[in-house]
């Protein structure tokens, strides 16, 4: 049986993979020590969706193993080898708001982890197709500067622009404000990108934009349209920061972006950059967000605006999805904004009153 190496399977994007790829016939080994509730308290926890996972998989084992520990990933990589076909890496400190707390921790994960991984691929499993989840925080706040124009519920771009299909991978990365956040994730995109290039590895950086679904443990700094919906549900307060609660992200549902990883294995290449998220078809701004969840949650938000936008924070992100489509033309779409929310809603309603 080929093997698949997760990291981050209790997360949001780690664990859509184990049950795809467990389900696709491969035994998995996630790289997973539960760093969410260290970087954002227990009810950030994966430890639970660990033990769902470890209950319904036989073919999945998890290693408490922090990336951070080169000797420890090697072992890991060591003991599969020629066995080994593919590493996910979701594992990350997610959050830029998080990184300006303890800058090294979160440089240690991005970039440290990251290179631990490569490594140890390079090493004992060349021809892995090794595939990395970046983020658009890459761009750093280049976004920022696009004429962008005040509608009612929305910022938007003038519809004869470049841009308006969704930016795409030509954007510069330098010269801008990232967050720490977003230089540790551009400097792990751009050792992924040089593995691929450099050694010839088949590597893949998809940069996303907001990963979402229902399995997403939504917590305060990271995770917006969870803990959005899990505000509305609890009756928890909400601040939204800056731009009039008029920023608009696209959103992306982490089975369509496993979809995506899958297509990307079957066919790999070498040091692959794609943006990635819900482009034209799944984006909503922040009121238009709000408005949903009340409605699908029968139930006013308490929620209030700061004027201050967060440092380094987009005030408008849609991916151009049509560089990933044009390599692998049957991937599509298949989860719109309402959808996501509504799964959302359905699966967590009772934890989340419960908690209340």
């Amino acid at each position: 049986m080929s093997v698949a190496i997760v990291t981050g399977s209790g997360g949001l994007v780690g664990s859509e993979c184990v049950a795809h790829l467990v389900e696709a016939g491969f035994d998995v080994i996630c790289l997973e020590n539960d760093m969410r509730a260290s970087f954002f308290g227990p009810s950030a926890s994966t430890a639970a969706q660990t033990r769902r996972l470890l209950e319904r998989y036989a073919e999945f084992r998890s290693l408490d193993l922090d990336i951070r520990d080169a000797e420890g990933v090697a072992r890991a990589f060591a003991e599969h080898g020629h066995r080994l076909e593919l590493v996910i890496h979701a594992a990350a400190q997610p959050s830029h708001d998080w990184a300006a707390t303890d800058p090294q921790a979160d440089f240690g994960v991005n970039a440290n982890g990251t290179l631990n991984l490569l490594e140890a691929a390079r090493r004992h499993s060349p021809d892995a197709t090794f595939i990395f989840l970046s983020t658009n925080k890459v761009y750093g706040d280049r976004p920022n500067s696009l004429p962008l124009v005040e509608l009612d519920t929305r910022l938007e771009l003038p519809d004869e622009h470049r841009f308006f299909g969704g930016i795409d991978t030509s954007m510069p990365i330098d010269r801008c404000m990232h967050s720490l956040f977003g230089v540790s994730k551009a400097a792990a995109d751009l050792m992924v990108q040089e593995y691929g290039r450099y050694f010839g590895m088949p590597t893949a950086c998809f940069r996303g934009g907001c990963l979402t679904g229902p399995n997403h443990a939504g917590a305060q700094l990271h995770g917006f349209l969870s803990y959005l919906m899990r505000c509305a549900v609890s009756g928890a307060p909400y601040t939204v920061y800056g731009y009039g609660a008029k920023q608009v992200r696209d959103n992306v549902h982490s089975a369509d972006l496993v979809r995506a990883f899958a297509l990307f294995h079957e066919r790999p290449r070498s040091g692959a950059v794609y943006n990635i998220g819900g482009g034209r078809e799944t984006n909503c701004s922040m009121l238009e967000a709000i408005a949903l969840c009340e409605r699908i949650a029968g139930r006013a938000l308490d929620w209030e605006l700061d004027e201050t936008a967060r440092a380094g924070d987009h005030r408008w992100w849609i991916s151009d999805l049509r560089e990933f489509q044009a390599d692998y033309p049957v991937w599509r779409i298949e989860y719109d904004i309402e959808s996501i929310l509504r799964e959302i809603y359905e699966q967590n309603i009772e934890g989340w009153t419960v908690a209340a």
